[in-house]
């Protein structure tokens, strides 16, 4: 029997848990840690012993029943090593002490359905699953580091702060979820680095007040199509899907330390963020993706000022950006997947700043990947971006590019025009090419008329002959020099003549549609 203050403890709690109850009402911990790694490890098949055993029931009245604090001091329940028998049931409950486990066992799941708490925090523990649905928090919940076999489920919860999953292995519930938690509120950070999830990872519909955080982790579903499935997800700062730093502890945010070891972000399964919204930016950098099959990495209709794509290797499966917006749009070549694995329809940005060296060539490359069959939009987005950012010249590449992949699928007569315009002025992107045309036709037209003057169609009033001005009356048309009808040609000279008059005209009209084109900015 334990006494403090006149309250005692029960008489029939052992007396490791009456030395809990004192600890509860002092605000102290309560540690019954050996200090060898081997014993104290939570999921050790070691015996745990009577020393080192507390109820679930026990905890569960500390909780929601306990003792007052002795004066000047905070009741709390902080218990560190211990092997927690039987189920801790706490469904529906409202918890106001703090609560912190460290290094504990759970023989059965936790139960903690619509169960408020003020903060959560269990570090390093091992329990067979964690039913949490509609938990609601004032503060943190921390699951940094422990080991969750049957999976979390956290649908329609409610963190008041933090989210802390650091470290966290977990794997999957019968219905094949790492974590369930659609529909869940976190009014700050989602901190899920360096974790380790089997199954699936689904937080459909939830909503974070700070940033997503799963730098590092490890993600792997074998048994179902998605590994992450956030679709319509608001995250008001950042999403990070990239590489996190290796450290000692739970506290493994933030920038890493010169010289610390990092490990990629890695996925095996499809990754789902149709419809989210992020209000600063998506990072997916130093990731990998291995999708089979039909899966995707699908961010179809996603709305951010920044989107950061430079993977060492692209995905080997099909990424989705049909119908997503996106501010600025950072990328390398080696992050695409090659033809037909890549869906840009209605895809938009306002600028692009490519991480490293993609010339335009593979930039085109890209597009056309991009849309097995024609689709104007991709390559006027690219103009659009190009031009923003003062790539004038490489923006009308693009459109050159377009008008070629419109031709492929034009009638024949269409083709052949599409030659004509493409080979004369390059669809009016590069109007030099008139003027070059047109000096080479002059260069022919004065060489052969100089040779084959033709007589004069009336010699007393015909002007003093000029080769030169003779061809280029022909070639200019609309534009009367008065050599044209001064001239009467015959035999050959007749079908040079009207030859330069037919390629002027034609000139003056591919140049005439080309103008047209660039007054409408492609």
């Amino acid at each position: 029997m334990v006494e403090g203050s006149g309250i005692r403890a029960p008489e029939d709690w052992t007396r490791t848990e009456q030395d809990l109850w004192t600890a509860y009402r002092r605000g102290v911990v309560q540690d019954l840690r050996t200090g060898i790694p081997e014993r104290d490890d939570p999921a050790t098949d070691r015996p745990w012993g009577p020393e080192r055993t507390v109820r679930a029931e026990v905890i569960a009245t500390l909780l929601l029943d306990g003792p007052p604090a002795e004066p000047g001091r905070v009741a709390c329940v902080k218990l560190s090593g211990a092997r927690i028998s039987g189920q801790l049931n706490l469904s529906g409950g409202q918890v106001t002490p703090y609560v912190e486990l460290h290094d504990c066992h759970f023989d059965q799941q936790i139960l903690l359905p619509e169960c408020q708490f003020t903060t959560l925090r269990m570090v390093h523990c091992s329990i067979p699953r964690l039913e949490a649905a509609r938990l609601t928090t004032t503060g943190d919940l921390h699951l940094p580091q422990c080991s969750v076999e049957g999976g979390i489920r956290l649908t329609d919860a409610h963190i008041g702060t933090d989210l802390l999953l650091n470290q966290l292995t977990v794997g999957r519930d019968r219905h094949g979820r790492a974590i369930a938690a659609d529909g869940l509120s976190v009014a700050q950070d989602v901190e899920a680095e360096l974790m380790h999830a089997t199954g699936e990872i689904s937080l459909r519909s939830a909503r974070i007040g700070g940033r997503l955080s799963l730098r590092g982790s490890l993600l792997h579903n074998p048994y179902g199509r998605y590994a992450l499935n956030a679709a319509r997800v608001t995250v008001e700062h950042t999403l990070y899907l990239s590489a996190g730093w290796i450290a000692t502890g739970s506290d493994i945010g933030g920038t890493p330390p010169a010289g610390v070891r990092t490990r990629n972000f890695s996925c095996t399964g499809a990754v789902r963020l149709d419809d989210g919204r992020f209000g600063n930016a998506v990072i997916i950098t130093r990731a990998r993706f291995r999708l089979t099959g039909n899966q995707q990495l699908s961010l179809r209709r996603i709305q951010t000022p920044e989107l950061r794509f430079t993977l060492g290797q692209p995905p080997t499966g099909t990424v989705s950006l049909a119908g997503a917006r996106v501010g600025n749009l950072t990328d390398t070549r080696q992050s695409w997947p090659e033809s037909g694995g890549l869906d840009l329809a209605g895809f938009s940005y306002t600028t692009l700043s490519p991480a490293g060296a993609f010339p335009m060539r593979d930039r085109i490359a890209w597009l056309a990947a991009a849309t097995p069959e024609y689709s104007p939009e991709p390559y006027e987005h690219l103009a659009s971006a190009l031009r923003a950012g003062g790539e004038d010249s490489e923006a009308r590449e693009v459109l050159l590019a377009k008008q070629r992949r419109r031709r492929e699928v034009l009638p024949p007569a269409g083709r052949v025009w599409g030659y004509l315009q493409d080979i004369t002025v390059g669809y009016g992107y590069r109007p030099g090419r008139a003027a070059l045309w047109m000096a080479v036709l002059w260069a022919v037209g004065t060489a052969f008329f100089t040779l084959h003057a033709p007589p004069a169609l009336n010699p007393g009033e015909a002007p003093h002959w000029s080769a030169p001005l003779y061809a280029l009356d022909l070639l200019l048309p609309v534009i009367d020099l008065g050599q044209d009808s001064a001239w009467n040609p015959s035999g050959g000279a007749q079908w040079a003549a009207t030859a330069l008059v037919l390629l002027g005209w034609i000139l003056a009209t591919t140049v005439a549609a080309g103008a047209s084109r660039l007054l409408r900015r492609g």
